[in-house]
């Protein structure tokens, strides 16, 4: 474990997409240079773009209509509407707290979203059966509809502080079916995280209120103030998120006592511990684009989604692996086992997101937007992710290209 002291500047930086999309620059500029354990082949990145656009067109036929790539697409899995249910349930209630229920749903269900392995589905009746991030997304609905994540019976459609310190593994693998026969990768961890979650909104009253228990959708109250009728930025929703659940992440890499989640400790020949982070905030980022929805459903402006970055996942970077755009420079390095803060990792991850936005570029080319128009998010959504999974499937049966040691909190 790392321990490091930073100022507030310092922090503040490297909690935006701005620091995310500069580290990973650096780590592009080594590739380039020969000084990863990854070769570039960027005349293999337009044939990366034509079958993003292939499928993006594929799946949204209208292009003006694709959604962020955000956790609620995957509660429709199937073509089934099920939030439905969370709509007619919560038609009583304000719009303010139907933000706040809809916010709880959507931090638990993306921090539950972590790799499920090749083994788990998740059984959903007559609609058939749902692997991965839709079976996980469908899964976490399950257990949100019927209060598993509330401490009160008389508010099942929420998630509170109480109610998350209190989740057992047991109830959690109830939850998403888990036995014997259907194994789910940590999940030991996405407890321990969802457990970690309840103690941490009782610490940041600032983000999630003074009333106890705690809710994460009382973060719309702290982001609506700041926003004080004005449009909100989107890179404010990724502070607020990175900052109210400083607490909640393991303590990887610690930072001014507090572990910040997805940052990692990379030699960029920085001469002070500052200049050496690499920070992704990939399940911050994802939560951030989640949270653009219900927060514009309750009245509020959110701009600047474009400044997010490509998120560095196994489908999207498993999409420039198979396509030839990233190559490992040692073949024997796709059977190993690899810690999520390897050197190797993070290089993956780095190339990722600096890759992405220039393949972002062509794919907006080729269908005649700008930026502000087709930002990244939707080219995830579109997209990269969709094409990264078909690759996976044809090459592997829907493996990822490397093998990750993961505890359910990162991937």
């Amino acid at each position: 474990m790392n321990s490091i002291t930073l100022s507030a500047a310092e922090l503040e930086y490297l909690a935006s997409p701005q620091a995310v999309r500069e580290r990973a620059a650096k780590v592009f500029a080594r590739a380039s240079a020969g000084e990863t354990a990854f070769r570039l082949n960027l005349s293999k990145l337009p044939e990366a773009a034509r079958l993003v656009c292939e499928v993006t067109r594929r799946s949204y036929p209208d292009l003006g209509k694709i959604p962020f790539h955000a956790r609620w697409e995957h509660f429709q899995a199937g073509g089934h509407d099920r939030l439905a249910r969370v709509e007619q349930a919560l038609a009583p209630v304000s719009k303010e707290e139907r933000a706040r229920a809809k916010i709880d749903l959507a931090v638990v269900s993306v921090l539950l979203d972590a790799g499920a392995g090749a083994k788990w589905v998740f059984h959903d009746g007559p609609r058939g059966k749902f692997s991965r991030s839709e079976g996980l997304a469908i899964a976490s609905l399950e257990l949100f509809l019927a209060g598993a994540f509330s401490s009160d019976p008389k508010h099942p459609l929420r998630a509170d502080s109480k109610g998350l310190i209190g989740l057992s593994v047991e109830t959690l693998a109830r939850g998403f079916q888990v036995d014997a026969h259907n194994p789910l990768i940590g999940l030991e961890g996405r407890c321990e995280l969802l457990n970690r979650l309840g103690r941490a909104l009782e610490m940041r009253s600032e983000y999630f209120g003074a009333s106890r228990p705690a809710r994460p959708g009382n973060l719309f109250d702290a982001l609506r103030t700041k926003a004080a009728g004005q449009a909100l930025s989107a890179k404010d929703v990724l502070a607020a998120l990175l900052f109210g659940f400083q607490d909640m992440w393991p303590a990887r890499t610690t930072v001014n006592g507090v572990g910040f989640g997805d940052m990692w400790v990379y030699d960029l020949d920085g001469k002070a511990d500052f200049e050496n982070l690499v920070p992704f905030h990939k399940l911050s980022q994802w939560m951030s684009y989640s949270l653009i929805e219900p927060l514009v459903e309750a009245g509020l402006e959110v701009t600047g989604a474009e400044d997010f970055t490509g998120l560095p996942e196994y489908r999207n970077g498993g999409l420039l692996l198979d396509m030839g755009v990233l190559e490992l420079k040692n073949p024997a390095d796709a059977s190993k086992l690899h810690a999520p803060d390897s050197r190797l990792i993070i290089e993956w991850r780095s190339l990722t997101v600096a890759l992405l936005d220039r393949l972002g570029d062509l794919v907006r080319k080729e269908f005649n937007f700008t930026e502000a128009e087709f930002p990244l998010g939707k080219v995830l959504q579109g997209g990269t992710w969709a094409a990264g999974r078909e690759t996976a499937a044809r090459l592997r049966g829907g493996l990822p290209p490397l093998n990750i040691e993961s505890d359910g909190t990162v991937f």
